[in-house]
């Protein structure tokens, strides 16, 4: 058995998601338990460069989490021959450009979602790793959540039936900053540096619904700033200028429909921060992060309305608990790894840029619903591609 050195150059891994799911529960993890195994019985070692601004920072980083490597210089990075895949966590607004440079070096890329903040940019990206012949993906990692990957499970196995609508809750509060400290960067509440709730998570309700419950074909979306004014890290005030809540409505293939309401302005009364209900012919399924619960057709309990008496009925014990019958592994680390197979051992990839890119497009179609109050459809991504195209040569 040989082990085959890797080597990652991770930019933008000082925020919170790039730091925990990335660099610590992702590649330190897989390093701690010995590197990646490929089919052959040989393995992967990830060695990681880290790469930032703030030299102070990064030093710090690297340091705390004994990670040898640390640089604040990209450009030196991404010469380096011997290291191979470019990954980028920062801020969305610089992701096209560090992208390109990445890919024009000739390093497979991966990177956190959104791709890009508009179509245009995330097409355009996507060609060009696909024209470069270079290894791309986007962190896909709601896919791999217990709890959906039980939901997918079980329409596969045609517990549903005939599928009738998917019910998504997700979201809590997120402190003001004047009582309470913040627990989200207030950049997350700012337009001007890539905030809002519609870009950060219907990127994430595009695939959820188009890989378990049916591709998307039309939407409407509403979109709030329910809280207008916030605190910075530093305590002073700032303008919220970006959508904190996103209320939408999805048509998917065979007539199924699915709601969606995300909002960084509701308080938590259900069992976690979301959860998914699917509704079916022959069972009811719904499921959290971690857990799944299901409800088939002849254990249906038979509810009688009456409003003038107490109702005495436990409803949540008519529902039985999915198993799990297997070990799930952080979904970010399961998809690292996956990558990182696909990039040394070509294991097939479905999550590509150009798969991101459809995130962005749904986003886009979402504020236009918002903006113009109505009901949107969702062309073919190749027929978006083609009019962004088309608009770049009138141009």
């Amino acid at each position: 058995m040989a082990t085959r050195r890797l080597g990652i150059i991770m930019h933008g891994v000082t925020g919170r998601m790039g730091m925990n799911q990335h660099l610590i529960r992702s590649i330190l993890a897989i390093r701690a338990d010995g590197g990646v195994p490929l089919a052959n019985g040989d393995r992967v070692m990830p060695d990681p460069i880290l790469v930032g601004r703030n030299a102070d920072k990064m030093e710090a980083l690297a340091r705390r989490h004994k990670v040898e490597r640390w640089t604040t210089d990209l450009s030196a990075a991404l010469a380096d021959p011997k290291d191979e895949i470019f990954f980028d966590a920062a801020t969305t607004q610089m992701r096209p450009t560090l992208l390109r440079q990445a890919i024009e070096a000739g390093k497979h890329v991966y990177c956190e979602k959104p791709i890009a903040t508009n179509l245009a940019e995330a097409i355009a990206i996507a060609r060009l790793a696909e024209e470069k012949g270079v290894r791309n993906g986007v962190v896909q990692d709601k896919l791999f959540l217990p709890g959906l990957m039980k939901l997918k499970m079980l329409r596969d196995s045609g517990f549903f039936g005939r599928m009738l609508s998917v019910r998504g809750e997700f979201g809590y509060w997120v402190f003001e900053g004047d009582l309470q400290p913040i627990q989200r960067p207030s950049w997350n509440y700012r337009a001007e540096d890539g905030g809002g709730m519609i870009l950060d998570m219907v990127c994430h309700w595009r695939y959820v619904l188009d890989n378990i419950f049916g591709e998307v074909k039309s939407l409407t979306c509403l979109g709030a700033t329910h809280i207008p004014e916030r605190r910075d890290e530093a305590g002073n005030a700032y303008k919220a200028t970006a959508d904190d809540a996103a209320y939408a409505t999805f048509t998917l293939e065979d007539d199924v429909i699915a709601n969606i309401n995300s909002s960084w302005a509701t308080r938590v009364y259900r069992d976690d921060l979301v959860t998914f209900q699917v509704d079916g012919t022959h069972g009811s399924a719904i499921a959290g992060l971690q857990g799944c619960k299901i409800q088939q057709r002849m254990a249906t309990p038979r509810p009688v309305w009456n409003p003038d008496e107490k109702r005495t009925d436990d409803f949540h014990a008519d529902w039985q608990e999915v198993p799990d019958t297997e070990t799930y592994a952080n979904g970010f680390r399961h998809q690292w790894e996956m990558f990182i197979r696909h990039v040394v051992d070509d294991e097939p990839w479905r999550y590509t840029l150009m798969e991101g890119a459809k995130g962005v497009q749904l986003v886009e179609l979402a504020l236009e619903s918002w903006k113009e109050r109505r009901w949107v459809d969702v062309p073919p991504l190749t027929a978006s591609a083609a009019r962004v195209r088309e608009a770049a040569n009138a141009g």
